[in-house]
């Protein structure tokens, strides 16, 4: 099993292990995992040292910042970091270098955690392969022939092979839950507008959301409280009350109701994957909760906004250097082209209306449950013998994941299972707006009940 956060920072502030020793290990597990897994671009490991001083300094003289303080984390990169280049894994950005941190960014260092260098991930973020990136394909740490999934494959496969101890990934359309559920990881997507966007390269606006990726649900807990609360500055952040996430997390809610939406998120499962989750739901029984089998959500696969607001931020550099994308990119951002602007206006309002309406089923149950993905991780090597398959598949592999980033709700991936290839497999839970707590106690509950978090893919690596 892997160290947890929680277990490393009683430890930390305890002074029963140094900072400067936990991030020594990280970076060395780093200089001897990366290679295979290319999960990091752009490794700081001077100034992760440092910080690691700084911050076994101020607890020895009884400043101590709270549960991150001295642990080493990693960031997808395609969040801005003073002086510390923020490719977007594109040759669009490749030497550029932002002068102030995202807002995320800056709350992780006030809070006194170790920034160990940027994750590589899928270009722009606008993929579910993690197999697109001017820095090469990230590779899933369980097997390294199949995909990390994306677009933040290269945080999840850190992550899952301890290269730091939890990461901070974006989620337009399964961002952080697909990649998770690969790699065997937990990976929260907060409400739309709980985490501040402003610093972070948008894929589209109206999608965007920004969460961590960690070892177990606690973490997870514990990296959103740092980053939740109300950015003036980020145009689509809302001033909603922040609550404790950790206080009440193993008390699951008497007579919780879950809901389980067969239609369109069960259709045309992998067995194992089906098998897996009938599996989930019986433990949520057996936990006394309600299982309603016949809830009913109405999907919409509309892509119009999504690829417009791609395009509207890509165009200058589509204009001025089109040749600096990946081709396939490229492609995916100049779907966007001939898009109107009445098109967009109708898309945006039928995405308020779609956030407005599902609201209703939570009336009815108090958590969604479903698969993370229908299929597990596809290979790298058939996908590039056969690149035309790229995009069907990666629809696939998001399409459980996407709905749920145009409802704006609250979502979390946490393993259930693996398949009898050793690969891991996600459930993904759900609540109503501003309702995280109950996802993660949903999710904490399950995971206190079963082994598979336990679970992890090295040493060594497989091939």
């Amino acid at each position: 099993m892997r160290p947890t956060i929680q277990q490393l920072g009683q430890q930390v502030r305890d002074r029963l292990i140094s900072p400067v020793e936990l991030a020594r290990d990280c970076l060395a597990r780093i200089e001897n995992f990366n290679p295979k897994l290319n999960a990091f671009i752009t490794v700081v490991a001077d100034s992760a040292l440092d910080e690691a001083r700084r911050a076994e300094q101020e607890i020895q003289h009884g400043n101590y910042r709270g549960p991150l303080h001295g642990i080493p984390i990693g960031l997808k990169d395609i969040l801005d970091t003073a002086g510390i280049r923020t490719t977007a894994a594109s040759a669009q950005y490749k030497d550029r270098i932002p002068s102030e941190d995202a807002e995320v960014v800056r709350r992780l260092r006030d809070a006194g955690a170790i920034i160990l260098g940027k994750q590589n991930l899928h270009e722009f973020a606008y993929g579910g392969s993690a197999m697109i990136s001017f820095f090469g394909e990230m590779h899933n740490p369980w097997d390294v022939t199949r995909l990390a999934g994306g677009s933040s494959g290269g945080s999840a496969a850190s992550v899952a092979s301890g290269l730091g101890f939890a990461a901070v990934g974006t989620d337009t359309a399964g961002s952080i839950r697909l990649p998770a559920a690969y790699c065997g990881a937990v990976g929260l997507k907060p409400s739309h507008g709980r985490v501040s966007a402003r610093g972070v390269v948008p894929l589209s606006w109206s999608y965007d959301h920004v969460g961590p990726i960690a070892n177990s649900v606690f973490d997870a807990a514990l990296m959103l409280q740092v980053l939740a609360g109300y950015d003036s500055g980020d145009p689509v952040g809302v001033d909603a009350p922040v609550p404790d996430f950790t206080a009440r997390l193993d008390q699951l809610p008497p007579k919780l109701r879950i809901g389980v939406p067969r239609a369109f998120f069960f259709d045309d499962l992998n067995p194992e994957i089906a098998a897996a989750i009938e599996k989930t739901i019986q433990v949520f029984r057996e936990l006394h909760a309600e299982i309603h089998d016949d809830a009913e959500l109405e999907v919409s696969t509309d892509r119009t906004l999504a690829s417009a607001e791609a395009y509207a931020f890509h165009q200058p550099m589509v204009i001025r250097s089109p040749e600096l994308y990946q081709p396939a990119t490229l492609t995916r951002i100049k779907s966007g082209e001939n898009i109107t602007a009445a098109d967009t206006l109708r898309a945006s309002r039928d995405l308020q209306a779609s956030r407005h309406a599902i609201r209703k089923i939570f009336d009815e149950v108090d958590v969604l449950l479903t698969p993370t993905a229908p299929i597990p991780p596809p290979s790298i090597k058939e996908l590039k013998e056969h690149p035309d398959q790229l995009r069907p598949q990666e629809l696939i592999m998001l399409r459980n994941t996407r709905p749920f980033n145009v409802w704006g709700i609250p979502a979390i991936s946490v393993p259930c299972g693996f398949t009898k290839d050793g690969l891991p497999i996600g459930v993904q839970l759900a609540a109503a707006p501003w309702k995280e707590e109950i996802v993660l106690q949903a999710a904490q509950a399950y995971e206190k009940a079963t082994d598979w978090h336990k679970k992890t893919p090295e040493p060594p690596l497989t091939t």
